[in-house]
């Protein structure tokens, strides 16, 4: 079945740090794909994930509503009719792809719900081409255990990409023999399964129709309750900042942290060590662009998923005009008052100073901070 009259539209998922940006960026390489429209969801209230996707000739829209599996279709209908409207009047260049970059939280159901034959959310000029999910096999497999956002991107692809392969030992030699293949097999029946290492990125997103019936009952239960869902009033509001998401649990929050001077690098090193230490797997994500003092016209991309930390990149200039530290948090039951609490403590003193502050006053910094991650998490657990 081929729909040449209408304009294909693809769905990345993936949970936070699967590696989405990377690899759309891989993909927009490509000069053969540059009649590609991009749409990027963020989870946080500080838009940061567009500046880290090859613009070029490729169109960017950026969506920044919080989470758009929790807007009730509205803002992926507006944002493709702005798209339409920008290249009929010439503002942008044509597209005949569309490729939604999810947020790492992001719920497929909705969105699949919104293509779907008695759905007209989307209009007509469009049609769901694929679902392509990425899973981490660094920390897959402990995500799907405790995020049931996570097993749904699983379920409703159908192509999963297996990323960060080449950083696992057992996966180096045959994948299929490993017993995650099977486990994801297990979730998924029908998806094609492929290694990020290896795959040709222009089948992930070639057009096929896209349908929902093959992914399963589970998935067909699903898409009839937000069905439901959609009928009543007020779901999915996911809006404000310090957003506490309901879809996605309430211990799930994410906030952020702006500052405007540069900082040394030594003391951003020692910030993600001490929250990391702190926070442990409750620090989803973190994901920005820093200003260091050492070279403030050549930005820092940061990474981090709950405890693995990447190493920064340095870009060779900033990719717009702001010229501010914007960090981005995605944590499970952590306030965003002790991080930025902390983030204040080492950044705003030397190395030396702080380290010095820490042998004469012991925890008198760190303490009350660690001790109120602690508390928080807690006070979480009692009111779940």
């Amino acid at each position: 079945m081929t729909l040449p009259d209408r304009i294909p539209v693809f769905l990345l998922s993936g949970f936070l740090g699967s590696g989405k940006s990377t690899l759309l960026n891989a993909f927009l390489n490509d000069p053969a794909v540059e009649d590609t429209a991009v749409i990027i969801n963020e989870f946080g209230d500080i838009p940061v994930d567009h500046l880290l996707v090859r613009q070029g000739e490729t169109t960017i829209s950026q969506v920044s509503t919080g989470c758009l599996c929790c807007s009730d279709t509205t803002d992926i209908r507006q944002t493709l009719e702005d798209l339409q409207s920008a290249a009929s009047s010439g503002l942008t260049g044509g597209f005949s792809r569309v490729i939604v970059e999810m947020s790492g939280l992001g719920d497929p159901a909705p969105l699949v719900n919104a293509f779907s034959a008695s759905n007209k959310a989307t209009g007509p000029e469009f049609y769901l081409a694929g679902v392509v999910t990425l899973f981490d096999t660094v920390t897959g497999a402990s995500t799907i255990e405790n995020h049931f956002e996570a097993f749904k991107q699983i379920a409703f692809a159908d192509r999963i990409v297996l990323t960060k392969t080449d950083l696992v030992e057992e996966l180096k030699t045959s994948t299929e023999c490993s017993g995650l293949f099977g486990e994801l097999r297990a979730l998924n029946p029908s998806a094609d399964i492929v290694d990020r290492q290896s795959v040709d990125l222009s089948t992930l997103f070639s057009p096929r129709p896209y349908t929902a019936v093959e992914r399963g009952e589970d998935v067909a239960g699903w898409l009839a309750l937000e069905a439901a869902l959609a009928l009543e009033d007020g779901h999915g509001d996911a809006s404000g900042s310090d957003t506490v998401n309901l879809r996605h649990g309430s211990g799930i929050r994410t906030f952020s942290i702006v500052r405007d001077d540069p900082l040394p690098k030594s003391n951003l090193d020692q910030f993600f060590d001490l929250l990391q230490n702190s926070a442990g797997q409750r620090l989803l994500r973190v994901k920005g662009i820093v200003a260091t003092s050492d070279t403030p016209e050549k930005p820092l991309i940061v990474h981090a998923v709950q405890h693995v930390v990447s190493e920064p990149v340095r870009l060779g200039a900033w990719p717009d005009e702001d010229r501010r530290t914007r960090l981005v948090f995605i944590t499970n039951g952590i306030d965003p008052g002790p991080v930025r609490d902390l983030f204040a403590a080492v950044t705003n003193t030397t190395p030396f100073s702080f380290t010095k502050s820490l042998k004469v006053a012991g925890a008198a910094i760190l303490g009350p901070v660690s001790r109120t991650f602690s508390n928080l998490t807690s006070t979480s657990r009692r009111s779940q």
